[in-house]
């Protein structure tokens, strides 16, 4: 515990300021270094590898960290990569002119959720901030992202909604009400997630404040023509995260000047276990980017095209007429290759103008991101020009871009072509702009000038050619002369400083050269602070034309990713429509066929529907390919459906509202859940939620357990699915009794991978054929993956005595007679009453 009153006034100050901001570092302006104290130092010298030293007397030693206040951004960078909110406390006057203790204030608080630095950021993520309010199992969540400008926010009912929301989004960030945090198995689930999470007091989640805090932000006295004036959850968690922000940012985030409400029931939704099998965003070997679906689609030639392929890809559209308007922009920009490669062209010329904006906004733009955006601003016209004779109704639209011109001329105008990268080395601002700077600059180079010529005639007037007229902080400009030559000295030479090697001199003449040289000197760097500030707020007059244009360039860079992708890789435009059926012809995995060892990925068709094509069971051996089958239907769905084209000779999908995906499962030591568990509950969750408009993805449910129970489970769930959710499914298994679910229920067929013998050896012919096989060839597998001869001898000896026991295959281990004698009940159960899904069995099993 510090003792406060033994403090210093300084340390006092900084206590103060602390306290009021205890749950962040802070980070003071103290001369040329930003300084840590007390837990702060030691925090930031562990994490950042620098040296803890100590500042006071013997008796009231306080620990101390410096960063140099040149070097602040990537200490602050790396800070907040590793969770931590980092408080900037500025000196708010001249330390020189100070009356006592210097005033110090708070400027900005970052945090992981609201950095705006380009070296902080992903170009090709969004970094979001959520706001949550929970109503008991209704939810209200906003979304910012203050790099970029985008201010989102919905309301819905279930918990896993919102786990698909927050996987979705991925925010880096999240506020929340004092009193969730009772629900610790809801807030660790978010911590999972990697999150940072702050409890804030619930009255700013109170509907009269947060409208309050709304009504403020976007200067208004009504919130209908925001559309949230009926969304009272909606309402709460944006009202809440603007004041955090606007605590945190302490300005005026006028970028976020729009609020984009949205219903979950306008997207597909993706939990995070079906964006995690089916590597949309990243692996699941390493969580990279590494050979997932994104990485296909990369082929973005700015930031905002990025994060808008992968905000697409993450949101499948459910709206026939939406998706249909993609396709047609898609297909538009594939038929004319020429206009196409015009347009990336020019895209490849565009910074990233979002996060160049919310700089201007923030006040932390610097004079290259003004060329940047000039750079970019330049552009646009040309892209007009080509998108003049478009047919397709999003390029038409892109078409009506403002060019922008009058924001491009403000920077041409002003600022120097090739200006430094901070304001502190001058330059910024062009010559010819301003004609007092111009005067300015004059009188500093003219200045410079009549030092080099009292150099020269000092020399000539004393005949000491060594002498030097020099510079430095302390004294200024001097006359720098030999200890051989100080008998040359003139008289009206006025003695400073005495050095090793000789003796520092002064002059009326040079002082007096020396005030009118740095006066202006410190003049220009005022002047040019407030001439590029000035440029900021022009630029600000034109904030919602440079928003509107950053994001018709991500939607265009977004659909020239899919046609440029689609020409690459023969993809086709698919058929999406309102019916209930999935016919895929020749589908192609769109991943794994770029990598095929053999350079030729084997095709495979897809029908599926809502009566007698309702769910395929698929049988046949390991490493057949039949998860990746299931994989390549799934992600051809989600690719339709975001507007791709894709990889099949032709497909129709019936629009899926949701995609399920049970594949692999491990351990989760973090709950303590074991594989099984871990499995059940994911099944849990697709029978909790799955609806006739989903697609599901089942892969050897039930494998966790013994083989009995493992198979009860495994038909009961394949059961629930047809009887009592009607749901599109692909269920592959190594139970071969399932079968017999074909010839008891309606909606089934059996498929299975087929595979060639040779001998001992098997070949996988990788294709998908109706029927269903007995066998799994899982000693085959074993000595294709090198198991010792021995070992697979044994497996096969021993695998010979079990069948010829049990006489069909179905099970693996040797099993009484009462448990067999179950097994083949199991398999029979349904043939006693009628067929169908509306038959006695439905109420025997389910009620």
């Amino acid at each position: 515990m510090v003792d406060y009153d033994s403090q210093t006034p300084m340390m006092r100050q900084l206590l103060d300021i602390k306290k009021k901001h205890p749950d962040s570092i802070l980070m003071t302006r103290m001369g040329d270094f930003y300084e840590m104290f007390f837990d702060d130092a030691k925090t930031a010298a562990r994490e950042l590898d620098i040296t803890l030293t100590s500042r006071g007397g013997k008796h009231r030693q306080v620990p101390l960290a410096g960063i140099p206040y040149h070097a602040i951004d990537s200490y602050i960078a790396k800070l907040v990569k590793k969770g931590y909110k980092v408080t900037i406390c500025e000196q708010m006057e001249d330390p020189k002119k100070a009356v006592g203790l210097v005033k110090r204030a708070v400027v900005r608080t970052i945090t992981p959720g609201s950095v705006v630095e380009s070296n902080m950021l992903d170009s090709k993520s969004n970094n979001y901030i959520i706001s949550i309010f929970r109503d008991g199992d209704y939810f209200g969540i906003s979304l910012a992202d203050v790099s970029t400008g985008s201010f989102l926010t919905t309301s819905f009912k279930g918990r896993g909604k919102f786990f698909a929301e927050m996987s979705r989004f991925s925010p880096k960030e999240c506020v929340m009400p004092k009193t969730l945090q009772l629900d610790k198995v809801f807030v660790d689930e978010i911590k999972k997630q990697g999150v940072y999470v702050n409890y804030l007091d619930d009255d700013l989640f109170r509907a009269d404040t947060a409208r309050d805090a709304l009504e403020k932000h976007f200067r208004t006295k009504y919130l209908e023509g925001f559309g949230i004036k009926d969304m009272p959850l909606s309402i709460k968690s944006s009202g809440a995260l603007v004041r955090y922000l606007s605590d945190t940012q302490m300005k005026e985030l006028s970028h976020l000047n729009r609020i984009h409400t949205y219903s979950t029931d306008d997207y597909m939704i993706l939990d995070r276990q079906t964006q995690r099998n089916l590597e949309i965003c990243a692996n699941i070997s390493d969580g990279s980017e590494k050979g997932t679906l994104f990485e296909l689609f990369d082929h973005a030639k700015t930031p905002m095209g990025a994060r808008t392929v992968k905000s697409w890809l993450l949101h499948p559209l459910l709206d026939a007429g939406k998706i249909s308007g993609r396709h047609d922009a898609v297909a538009e920009l594939s038929a004319n290759v020429i206009l196409r490669k015009d347009i990336r062209d020019h895209l490849d010329n565009v910074y990233d103008i979002e996060r160049i904006l919310s700089r201007i906004v923030c006040g932390s733009a610097n004079a290259r991101d003004l060329i940047a955006m000039k750079m970019s601003m330049l552009e646009i016209p040309h892209i007009k020009k080509l998108l003049s004779s478009v047919r397709s109704s999003m390029l038409s639209d892109i078409s009506g871009i403002d060019s922008l011109a009058d924001a491009a001329g403000c920077i041409q105008e002003s600022i120097a072509d090739e200006p430094p990268a901070t304001m502190r080395d001058g330059g910024v601002i062009k010559d010819g702009h301003n004609a007092e700077l111009d005067n300015l600059r004059s009188v500093t180079r003219d200045g410079k000038s009549w030092i080099a010529k009292i150099e020269d005639d000092e020399r000539k007037r004393t005949g000491i050619n060594s002498l030097r007229v020099r510079f430095n902080k302390v004294f200024g400009y001097y006359i720098e002369v030999t200890k051989a030559n100080l008998d040359r000295v003139p008289s009206d030479y006025i003695r400073k400083q005495t050095t090793v090697n000789g003796e520092r001199f002064i002059t009326a003449d040079l002082k007096e050269k020396e005030s009118l040289i740095l006066g202006a000197e410190e003049k220009i760097k005022a002047l040019e602070l407030n001439l590029f500030v000035e440029v900021l707020t022009k630029l600000m007059e034109h904030l919602d034309k440079m928003k509107d244009a950053a994001f018709k360039i991500g939607v265009l860079d977004a659909l020239s990713c899919f046609s440029d992708v689609a020409a690459q890789n023969n993809y086709v435009k698919p058929v999406v429509n309102d019916s209930d059926t999935i016919r895929i012809s020749d589908g192609r995995h769109p991943t794994v066929e770029l990598i095929s060892d053999s350079g030729r990925f084997v095709p495979n068709s897809t029908y599926l529907d809502g009566s007698c094509d309702m769910m395929a069971v698929i049988t046949g051996p390991n490493m057949a390919g039949k998860s990746t089958y299931m994989r390549q239907v799934a992600l051809i769905v989600l690719m339709a459906q975001a507007g791709s084209f894709v990889p099949a000779s032709s497909a129709s999908v019936g629009i899926v509202d949701r995609i399920f995906t049970r594949v692999g499962a491990h351990d989760d030591l973090s709950t303590g859940q074991s594989t099984f568990m871990v499995e059940m509950n994911e099944t849990a969750n697709i029978l909790n939620n799955a609806t006739s408009k989903s697609l599901v993805i089942l892969d050897e449910i039930g494998r966790g357990t013994s083989t009995y129970d493992g198979l009860s489970i495994a038909w009961s769930v394949a059961e629930y699915i047809l009887l009592k959710i009607g749901a599109k499914t692909l269920f592959a298994t190594h139970y071969h009794v399932m079968n017999r679910l074909k010839d008891n229920l309606s909606g089934v067929k059996n498929y299975h991978v087929s595979v060639r013998e040779d001998g001992d050896n098997i070949i996988f012919l990788r294709k998908i054929e109706e029927g269903g096989v007995d066998r799994s060839y899982g000693v085959e597998v074993a000595r294709l993956a090198g198991l010792p001869s021995e070992v697979v001898d044994r497996a096969k000896a021993m695998q010979s005595m079990f069948e010829s026991e049990d006489g069909s295959g179905d099970v693996a281990f040797p099993v009484d007679e009462d448990t067999k004698k179950k097994i083949d009940e199991l398999g029979s159960a349904v043939d006693a009453p009628s067929k169908g899904r509306d038959g006695s069995m439905q109420k025997k099993l389910f009620g």
